[in-house]
């Protein structure tokens, strides 16, 4: 009899082995598919803005002058005008891969100063601003929105904080002209409704013109919080001086801060005094004014008296 062959109870299966090396067989072909894969996506990636390959549409007018010859291409194209057709350049400096490239490039990004409420679109794109970014900054401009201060950019939702780093110092936002402002410009000063903005006319027009924003605060219920809330955000142009000297009594007597008592004793004090003497100290030293009279007419510009 044949003597059998024991079996090596410490040697695995033949399958066994045979499966684990076709397993890490596969594995390394897995792996070296990810990077031939990897390597294609970032050679793409890399020359995207270069195409070496452009497919350009061709209108059906204009595909007969721009059909290949049958003899310089194995695949010949219909030359009939009546057809549209897509055309493959292979030159990447041909005027259609220009004119890809120029698209594709990001757009120089410029610096200068500008005033929010008014800037173009097409200049807050030259700025740095998306088409989609500078939309919405003139679509909250269109529905009334409006920027007192730089701060106010800087919270608009599209204005990232490092954009807003950058342009920060070119920002120029014009103060309202408390002189020239009308009441609808005066309505945009954070705190003053139709009430204020109608009264700050009114008083401008008794005045003649404010000589100091500080003369705000003589119309009824304008406190200095109103002021301090909007001191950054106005200003006041060079009024005409008041004549004090020459006005007629009549005229003097619907100023704001006189009385028709003082409007004749100014009279009477300019006809028996020089013109050096005609001064609101000399009228207050001879009792003409009242002590608040004399505090606001301080605040006004006042023309000195002619020499006589």
């Amino acid at each position: 009899m044949v003597p059998q062959k024991k079996e090596n109870k410490g040697s695995l299966p033949a399958s066994f082995t045979t499966g684990a090396i076709a397993l890490v067989f596969l594995i390394i072909g897995f792996e070296a598919a990810l990077f031939v894969h990897k390597a294609a996506v970032t050679r793409l990636v890399a020359n995207r803005d270069q195409p070496d390959t452009v497919y350009v549409y061709v209108e059906p007018e204009a595909a007969e002058e721009r059909a290949v010859p049958a003899e310089q291409n194995s695949r010949p194209m219909s030359t009939s005008p009546k057809e549209a057709r897509t055309v493959r350049k292979n030159a990447s400096h041909s005027p259609e891969a220009v004119s890809v490239r120029e698209k594709a490039a990001p757009r120089p990004v410029e610096t200068f100063r500008f005033n929010p409420n008014t800037v173009s679109v097409e200049d807050l794109q030259r700025l740095g601003f998306s088409e989609k970014q500078a939309l919405s900054i003139d679509n909250y401009r269109q529905k009334g929105g409006r920027f007192r201060r730089p701060s106010d950019f800087a919270r608009s939702y599209v204005v990232a904080d490092s954009v807003f780093a950058r342009l920060e110092p070119f920002i120029d936002i014009p103060r309202i002209d408390i002189n020239r402002a009308d009441s609808t410009t005066l309505l945009t000063l954070p705190g003053i409704g139709p009430f204020f903005a109608g009264k700050m006319v009114q008083y401008r027009t008794q005045l003649g013109g404010y000589s100091t924003v500080e003369q705000l605060l003589e119309i009824w219920h304008f406190d200095e919080e109103k002021l301090s809330g909007m001191r950054d955000l106005i200003t006041c142009s060079e009024a005409p001086a008041f004549t004090l000297w020459t006005l007629p009594e009549p005229e003097l007597a619907r100023h704001p801060h006189l009385s028709r008592s003082e409007a004749h004793g100014i009279v009477l004090f300019r006809q028996h005094h020089r013109p050096d003497e005609c001064t609101l100290d000399g009228l207050h030293a001879a009792g003409i004014l009242s002590d608040e009279h004399y505090r606001r007419l301080s605040l006004c510009r006042i023309a000195p008296a002619p020499a006589q």
